[in-house]
């Protein structure tokens, strides 16, 4: 296109035309005062067209990369990924079915086979949002059969992508770190999952548990303030009488 461009300009004769001011100017013609706005549009493209012709290879090759790369993205997404996830859904009900009756170990990964557990899931549909997902549920699956640590390993490597999932993250977090009796870890672990939710139910649920956390460390100011925060944001919240009398010992003990 570009030599297109540049062959129609030198065929005629050196005749190219500027726009100015709502005229057409010739560009050997018709000069006045105002020469020094009129570009010399042949020169423009000659230069345009110099460098294409130097750099084709670079130009085309770079060209022929991005489609090729786009075309593989879409590839991958719609031809390879797009059925993937639908088979990884299908996968994933048995495995909460599991969960859901709090059969934690089999939920994990099959022992029997005629299903896959959510570390199968994981292995089996990599790149996937349910592969994504059961990383979670893995998580909360050790943490219940107390395999603390590997339940750190799957809440870490899982990716939340909504405004719930984060705080549940978090505490799950806490919660494995609290039992491995890292506390300072665990206390950090609440007050995120407390502030990634403005959910009435979810975040003084989990500034209770860094409250009742830095009561058990001897905090007693903290554990206060955090009491106060769950009264005043959340005053009619479930968890607000709980609030309330751990506030009254503190305020007891530090009399």
């Amino acid at each position: 296109m570009a030599k297109r461009f540049y062959q129609f300009n030198k065929e005629a004769g050196g005749e190219n035309l500027a726009k100015r001011g709502g005229k057409f100017v010739s560009g050997g013609e018709g000069k006045t005062g105002n020469d020094d706005e009129i570009v010399n549009l042949g020169e423009v493209t000659s230069t345009a067209t110099d460098f294409y012709e130097k750099n084709q290879k670079w130009i085309l090759g770079g060209l022929i990369g991005l489609a090729l790369a786009l075309g593989g993205y879409f590839s991958y997404k719609y031809l390879y990924l797009a059925p993937r996830e639908k088979e990884a859904i299908e996968a994933m009900a048995t495995a909460e079915n599991l969960f859901a009756q709090d059969s934690f170990a089999v939920a994990l990964e099959t022992t029997a086979g005629g299903y896959e557990g959510f570390l199968d899931i994981i292995d089996n549909y990599s790149g996937t949002k349910m592969a994504n997902t059961a990383k979670y549920y893995a998580g909360i699956c050790y943490l219940n059969l107390g395999k603390y640590e590997s339940a750190v390993e799957y809440l870490d490597s899982y990716s939340p992508k909504d405004d719930l999932t984060p705080a549940m993250k978090y505490g799950a977090l806490g919660d494995a770190h609290a039992e491995l009796k890292d506390l300072d870890e665990a206390a950090s672990m609440y007050s995120k999952a407390a502030g990634a939710s403005k959910n009435e139910v979810i975040a003084p649920y989990y500034l209770n548990k860094l409250g009742l956390l830095q009561y058990k460390q001897g905090k007693l100011d903290e554990a206060l303030a955090t009491m106060d925060k769950i009264l005043n944001d959340f005053p009619k919240s479930p968890t607000s009488g709980e609030a309330e009398k751990l506030k009254d010992r503190i305020q007891a003990e530090k009399m």
